[in-house]
């Protein structure tokens, strides 16, 4: 059997190069519009943001529990959030994380978001690919994981619907890069509860590899909603298109623009588990932030 931890942290590992690949195009569009059609990375110092951040806490969760400590989580969100708070944190989870650490009544606090609905924001998405890497073999409990994962912060419909989509397709692409593209994207819509985000993901299978990225963002987002619905899908359609191929699938994920480092944060976390080793720059791997070096993970 697989290492499960080793698993989990290969996809943190490609969520830290995704997101910060992707927020280093968080710069003029001049610069940006040159990098994508050059393919150069802007001048970068390889961070990442909120995105790994939040990431570690599951991980830490799993090496001590095998499983999502609901508890154990949001303390450790809310003190990772007090370590460093200016890593891209929004405004509704700077309010969130503070009060956690006040009161340290999580459910209450992930419930009462936007009177009452919980939040439907693309954070709990953004962390959870290592759950689906970790829990691989059993899609139940990938579920099951992943909805407890978003709960903490998220605990509207649609943000546990992207989670539970991300990391059942991070627990595919571990199980093999081979299996049929089509019985692969049924079995994820089979995991994804109702939703809005449901139904985009059943778009995916229509939205051809050759249509232009911005028919692509039309049809499916790119988080400038920062919603799990309006981010989740294309980097789905992404991973889909472009399985295996972690540089590839990166490259185009980020040409969406929109909310780049998340959407890329959501591609390398689940892309890198299938991907071969000579997709994943060695340069992108040996320059990006140390996750297991930092005072979010010691």
């Amino acid at each position: 059997m697989k290492n499960r931890i080793d698993l989990a942290k290969k996809s943190l590992t490609g969520i830290a190069i995704g997101d910060a690949f992707g927020d280093s195009f968080f710069r003029e569009r001049a610069i940006v519009e040159s990098a994508l059609e050059n393919r150069f990375i802007p001048e970068t110092e390889w961070r990442y943001t909120d995105d790994t951040i939040m990431a570690i806490p599951l991980l830490k969760s799993l090496e001590l529990y095998g499983e999502m400590n609901q508890d154990f989580v949001a303390n450790q969100f809310a003190q990772n959030f007090l370590k460093d708070r200016h890593r891209g944190y929004g405004p509704s989870m700077h309010r969130k994380l503070l009060e956690i650490d006040t009161n340290k009544n999580w459910l209450e606090i992930s419930k009462s978001s936007f009177n009452g609905t919980g939040s439907m924001g693309n954070g709990s998405a953004m962390r959870v690919a290592l759950i689906g890497a970790y829990f691989y073999d059993d899609l139940n409990k990938v579920a099951e994981q992943a909805k407890l994962s978003s709960e903490i912060t998220h605990y509207n419909n649609e943000a546990i619907a992207g989670a539970i989509s991300v990391a059942i397709v991070t627990a595919l692409c571990t199980i093999s890069n081979e299996l049929n593209k089509e019985v692969w994207l049924d079995t994820i819509i089979d995991f994804t509860p109702e939703s809005d985000l449901k139904y985009k993901i059943k778009k995916i299978k229509h939205l051809p590899k050759s249509y232009d990225i911005r028919t692509i963002v039309t049809a499916l987002g790119n988080g400038t909603k920062m919603l799990a619905q309006d981010t989740v899908p294309i980097a789905l359609w992404n991973v889909y298109h472009y399985l295996g191929d972690f540089e590839e699938s990166l490259w185009n994920t980020v040409s969406a623009l929109g909310d780049r480092d998340t959407t890329c944060a959501i591609v390398g976390g689940i892309n890198i588990m299938c991907s071969k080793e000579s997709s994943v720059p060695k340069q992108w791997e040996n320059d990006v932030e140390k996750w297991n070096e930092s005072i979010f993970y010691k």
